[in-house]
């Protein structure tokens, strides 16, 4: 569960960086920022320790993030599209993850019987599983980070149309982001929010 975190944290965020860097900005370039080296994105309390209490507590939707990918939108080509298109693109790469994964989970789902009797049972079983939560938690990543709460991507989104004073207004509630989000849990409204989105996806890509 922990890899299939890691590893999604880390391609939303390369997808970031790479859509600013085709868009004109390459500070996630200079940054380092644009490697599949997880290292290099790894936030210690949204990659482990928040991920990790969501586990243990039991919690129905298990999230993480990683350190935000560096990006100078006034250097990007056709601001509001290319904030748009930066935004989204963290988002757009754990949908399409999702996606391949769940096509390899019911390919393997499917012949499981062939390959569950091989020498080679216990690397595949477990790649069996890491497909499994690659699907829920790309989808739960996705779904996440376009709720219109600073700083997550759909506050970017939603920012471009706005007018210049409520834009401003609106990046001020930056700064309580993490707490709104905090006290959106503790109240288990998030988790139903989410999981009304994040189900059907979900179910569909598993074939339940």
């Amino acid at each position: 569960m922990l890899t299939a975190l890691i590893f999604a944290v880390t391609i939303h965020e390369v997808a970031h960086g790479s859509a600013a860097y085709m868009l004109g900005d390459d500070t996630a370039m200079e940054a380092g920022r644009l490697t599949l080296n997880p290292l290099k994105h790894l936030d210690f309390i949204g990659s482990v320790l928040i991920p990790l209490g969501l586990v243990i507590s039991g919690a129905p939707v298990i999230f993480g993030y990683a350190k935000p990918v560096p990006v100078n939108f006034a250097r990007i080509n056709n601001s509001k599209k290319g904030i748009i298109l930066v935004a989204s693109a963290g988002v757009a790469v754990n949908l399409c993850f999702a996606l391949i994964c769940g096509l390899l989970f019911k390919i393997m789902y499917k012949f499981e019987p062939a390959w569950s009797q091989t020498f080679f049972n216990l690397i595949l079983s477990d790649f069996f599983y890491f497909l499994l939560y690659s699907v829920i938690i790309n989808s739960v990543l996705a779904v996440f980070n376009l709720i219109p709460i600073p700083p997550l991507d759909g506050s970017r989104i939603v920012s471009v149309f706005l007018p210049p004073f409520w834009r401003a207004l609106y990046a001020r509630i930056e700064r309580f982001g993490i707490l709104i989000i905090f006290l959106l849990l503790i109240t288990n409204l998030l988790d139903k929010i989410l999981l009304f989105f994040i189900n059907p996806i979900t179910n569909t890509l598993l074939g339940r």
